[in-house]
């Protein structure tokens, strides 16, 4: 089976941003994703009744929309493109006492009382999948960067795979999940893996590996098109991109921008050390698992295996000096302040630890989680 990969200039950027309709006054999950698209639509007389607006998406539940941003060459650009679609959807949420917020999971709204968006292939998914199907309401960030050849595809999703904690750590922001507090920095990397064909990717030397795969998993019956691979990090062959989507929700567009530059400058390092004739390092599939699992259970406190040669490290302590090794990356890229933002995260901590301290602070409370999740994503930052 022979899959061609899209042209893509390279280190070209999109984003992808989940974000969470709740109630104004009780702060639970709602179902009003049509409604808020309808308005949305009414605003735009080029769009027609059943038309997607090509910015702002449906997504399997009624209780969340999905900004997706154009080709970007920057991040600044991209935090632009999420901004304008981010009022938009402010505005109709206005209208309907809708709140937005995002992370990775709704602290307590229940799983299975949420309703599916009405299409075919998510009343599959939900067949096909049954209990644990019904379990996906999580929200992420995904992160595309262009591949200039597909020659580079694998080894770029090769080394992005060894900074796999690195990402879930920073972003790690779903501690509860239906009123409990689960132990976890990242409750939606275990339940997101549930899924036929989610979790960690497979690794191939060559793109023939990869073809080979896709082309049992057709023949098989496990999917029927390419984008039914929902591993953590893929190639998305008609973009001619690799995406990162290992990223639990992000609070603040800041934190978003933050790691869209995380993952450009590594994918151009990555690009560049391959331009030079030098290859990326792997590690053993046994190590990358338990790094998964470390940082989703200890995300920002995790200790993290850097190599075959399984030596280990605090994960904040590499992520510092990951930021000052790439630092002249992203001044070529024109993304050195949005860099320097991942700083500010380590510093502040992540989004499961202040979860936790809100819900403490507030004798347990978590509609206090929810109201804090909402004045963030309002202020852009913290």
């Amino acid at each position: 089976m022979e899959i061609q990969f899209g042209e893509s200039a390279q280190s070209t950027l999109g984003v992808e941003w989940e974000l969470a309709l709740v109630d104004s006054q009780t702060g639970e999950l709602t179902p009003k994703a049509d409604a808020l698209l309808s308005v949305i639509n009414q605003e735009h007389p080029e769009l027609q009744a059943d038309d997607e607006h090509p910015h702002i998406k449906r997504e399997l539940l009624l209780n969340t929309l999905e900004l997706v941003t154009g080709v970007c060459h920057t991040v600044a650009e991209a935090k632009a493109d999420l901004s304008r679609s981010l009022a938009t959807v402010r505005e109709a949420g206005a209208r309907h006492d809708v709140d937005l917020m995002c992370s990775g999971t709704h602290p307590f709204s229940q799983s299975r009382s949420q309703p599916v968006t009405d299409k075919d292939r998510y009343a599959k998914l939900i067949d096909r999948t049954q209990w644990w199907g019904s379990q996906m309401v999580i929200y992420g960030v995904h992160v595309h960067v262009g591949l200039d050849s597909v020659h580079k595809a694998l080894p770029v999703l090769d080394g992005l795979v060894n900074y796999f904690p690195h990402f879930q750590a920073l972003s790690a922001s779903s501690p509860f999940w239906n009123g409990e507090d689960t132990g976890y920095a990242s409750q939606r990397a275990l339940l997101f893996q549930q899924l036929p064909t989610a979790g960690l990717p497979f690794q191939f030397p060559d793109w023939s590996g990869y073809e080979g795969y896709v082309q049992d998993m057709m023949t098989t019956g496990v999917i029927d098109q390419i984008s039914e691979i929902r591993w953590d990090i893929r190639p998305v062959p008609a973009l001619g991109t690799i995406e990162m989507r290992i990223c639990d929700g992000l609070s603040t567009l800041e934190e978003v921008g933050a790691i869209a530059a995380l993952t450009q400058c590594l994918v151009q390092s990555f690009s560049d050390t391959l331009d030079d004739g030098g290859s990326i390092p792997t590690m053993p599939p046994w190590h990358v698992q338990e790094n998964k699992w470390r940082a989703a259970r200890y995300g920002m406190d995790a200790i993290i295996i850097l190599d075959a040669e399984s030596n280990e490290r605090l994960v904040t302590d590499d992520l510092l000096e990951l930021l000052n090794r790439l630092e002249p990356v992203a001044a070529k890229l024109g993304c050195p302040d949005e860099l320097a933002d991942v700083e500010k995260i380590i510093q502040r901590g992540a989004g499961y630890q202040r979860q936790r301290a809100i819900a403490e602070a507030n004798d347990g409370d978590l509609r206090a989680v929810v109201r804090d999740l909402v004045q963030l994503m309002d202020q852009g930052h913290r």
